[in-house]
């Protein structure tokens, strides 16, 4: 072998050697920088839009104080074959966050979940506001669909979700609620369908907030169906003021009772034409089995329930014992309904 030949044998080793040391020094110090502290000292949120690449991502969370050195961020993301499998979204990164964990987080798409909880008993007015004001949901709302169809619990979402998405998931588990408990209904109700349930269902929501009661105060429309006596629920008569259209704001008087609503049960026979809110499942179980008692009346009685009675002239008690709470001789209840003696509740 000429010596020519020698020379660039040993040039050849020393830059394959070279380039080898280079490239573990490289690699060493990529592992290094995917294990370290990154420069967060809190909890930081960073919102990454849809469609955003590599480039956009790394640059939002070089800026957010997530991660530094967004060249290795950039050489590790595409190292480790991520590049494509980062998600946008609402991320909460911790402090400290590592390159690794943030690069984790990113590929699993662990954003943030939010909640929105749906009291039991609001209208589907009163739904549709508070979805329209709950920022991080995007898009128009759907047409209002029928009250009582949506099931008021805790909804799961992340940023950017529809609001056209969210209200058809409050549909489909009103409607899967429906399909579970109806065939679980006691065998005699006077009730013929799971909307009447519904319809039900919603008065008691209505009527109290007391979950050891709820089936009791069944318990008492379902008994006066029975015996073909009206409802006489002061929450329909405040549902055909409003219209469903958010709180009376003042207590009822007499001409209300008197107003001239297919919903008022002071004046209609039977149940009202349709639900008066968005009853939660316990009421609606508690209207598929009502508690096994023979009230026919209620009233508040002043510690936020309510005192049950079996005749018209119990309830007369009941409803004087009240108006002494009432006038101060003890603390009033919470939103207690006006005493009228003739009522259920």
């Amino acid at each position: 072998m000429s010596a020519r030949a020698l020379r660039f044998l040993a040039l050849l080793s020393i830059a394959v050697a070279l380039c080898g040391a280079i490239l573990i020094a490289a690699w060493s110090q990529l592992n290094a920088y995917m294990v370290r502290a990154g420069p967060a000292t809190e909890k930081t949120v960073v919102v990454l839009p849809r469609g955003a690449g590599l480039g956009e991502i790394t640059t939002a969370l070089v800026d957010a104080g997530v991660i530094d050195h967004p060249w290795l961020f950039r050489l590790a993301v595409r190292v480790l074959g991520r590049d494509r499998d980062l998600k946008a979204g609402e991320y909460a990164f911790p402090a400290r966050a590592t390159p690794q964990g943030v690069i984790a987080m990113l590929a699993k798409g662990e954003t943030v979940a939010r909640r929105l909880t749906v009291a039991e008993g609001l209208t589907v007015s009163e739904i549709f506001e508070l979805l329209r004001n709950t920022d991080a949901l995007v898009g128009e709302l759907p047409p209002p669909p029928p009250e009582g169809s949506l099931l008021p619990e805790t909804y799961f979402y992340a940023y950017g979700d529809s609001r056209v998405e969210l209200v058809r998931r409050m549909e489909d588990a009103m409607r899967r609620t429906l399909d579970e408990l109806w065939p679980q209904r006691a065998a005699d109700l006077p009730l013929r369908t799971p909307q009447e349930v519904v319809i039900l269902a919603s008065i008691v929501d209505k009527e109290t907030g007391v979950a050891a009661e709820r089936d009791k105060v069944a318990a008492v429309f379902i008994n006066r169906l029975r015996r073909g006596m009206r409802l006489q629920a002061d929450p329909t008569v405040i549902y055909g003021l409003t219209e469903g259209d958010g709180a009376l704001g003042r207590e009822l008087n007499r001409q209300d009772w008197q107003h001239d609503s297919s919903y008022n049960t002071y004046l209609i026979d039977g149940l009202p034409p349709g639900p008066i809110g968005n009853p939660g499942r316990a009421s609606i179980e508690a209207v598929l089995r009502p508690a096994p008692v023979d009230y026919l009346y209620f009233v508040a009685d002043g510690s936020g329930g309510h005192a049950f009675a079996r005749t018209l002239d119990e309830h007369n008690r009941n409803v004087a014992q009240w108006r002494k709470i009432k006038n101060g001789e003890r603390p009033p209840p919470v939103s207690p309904p006006p005493p009228k003696p003739e009522t259920a509740g």
